[in-house]
């Protein structure tokens, strides 16, 4: 297990890097894919997976260099 799984990103660390999608959005996304799944901490807060929120990242970065 890669010291990242272990970090979790707040919506606010999100915003912070530019992902700044409204929850109705990010649930979209999450359904069909295109963005990782939060993890519920509680009936009122959630959380992302740093590694897997900087592996998406990636692959649009990754994508917009191959066009």
């Amino acid at each position: 297990m890669d010291k990242d799984d272990k970090i979790f990103m707040t919506r606010l660390d999100l915003a912070r890097m530019g992902v700044a999608y409204s929850n109705t959005h990010l649930l979209y996304l999450e359904k069909i894919g295109a963005f990782p799944k939060r993890i519920r901490l509680s009936p009122q807060k959630v959380v992302w997976n740093h590694a897997e929120v900087m592996s998406w990242a990636n692959g649009l970065f990754a994508s917009r260099e191959a066009i």
